[in-house]
């Protein structure tokens, strides 16, 4: 393998190279420095990150894959434009996962009591940094902590194969919870979820993560397109 210049070989500073581009542009997506709908030129891309073409290329493909950019219909990509059927498919999809992850989770602290597993820290972590960006009204660094709550729940749940599906997730959550409003009562949310995974109750868990996402979906419907309308999907909560 040919090495680069400063001696790293040259296909594993291209995959860095393209991991730092692809990073960076996912988050001037999902913190809307590049609105829905923008169109994204490689050349000025790479400009932009002062990097050479090819790893912006790839970062662009990779992100096409991840359903952040879709590509226009003769060159060039865009910033996904979400429509209400996007919306809902991601709910549908993320909803039995997050019910599951917790349900995982809160097995998981009940395996290892007495002992207290470290991803509870992690969690009161995320709510704690939610709570300092709402106070702050800091919306970017609020979505980011509320994503990384999940993400934290999924880690505790102990499952490689829910771990991968749920990333492919992740940054799509990321930009509908950019694009909506935060209520109050969804941090709330989060701390009853924790409160009951941290008991070790795994249907409490589930139960308690079922009606926030149910919630969630119905708050991006009304923020996004100004509809409460689930669009046929279930909107009921469940028994507590």
């Amino acid at each position: 393998m040919t090495a680069s210049g400063d001696g790293t070989p040259a296909g594993q500073g291209r995959t860095s190279l393209s991991a730092q581009a692809r990073e960076a542009l996912r988050q001037r997506i999902v913190d809307r420095r590049y609105p829905m709908g923008a169109r994204l030129v490689e050349r000025e891309v790479a400009q932009e990150l002062e990097m050479s073409r090819v790893p912006v290329r790839e970062a662009l493909r990779a992100l096409v894959a991840e359903g952040l950019l879709e590509l226009l219909p003769h060159s060039g990509v865009r910033v996904r434009s979400l429509e209400q059927d996007d919306v809902r498919h991601l709910y549908e999809v993320w909803e039995p996962l997050a019910v599951q992850a917790s349900r995982l989770a809160a097995r998981a602290v009940a395996d290892a009591a007495p002992e207290r597993p470290p991803g509870l820290d992690a969690l009161v972590d995320c709510l704690e940094r939610a709570e300092r960006a709402a106070a702050d009204a800091e919306g970017t660094h609020e979505v980011a902590a509320h994503t990384a709550f999940h993400e934290e729940v999924v880690a505790l749940a102990g499952n490689p194969l829910l771990s991968r599906t749920m990333e492919q997730l992740s940054w799509q959550l990321q930009l509908v919870f950019g694009l909506r409003a935060e209520p109050a009562h969804m941090r709330a949310q989060h701390t009853d979820m924790y409160q009951r995974i941290a008991a070790g109750d795994a249907e409490s868990a589930a139960a308690s993560t079922l009606l926030h996402v149910r919630d969630s979906r119905i708050v991006a419907f009304k923020s996004l397109f100004g509809d409460e309308s689930l669009s046929g999907a279930e909107s009921g909560r469940p028994a507590q």
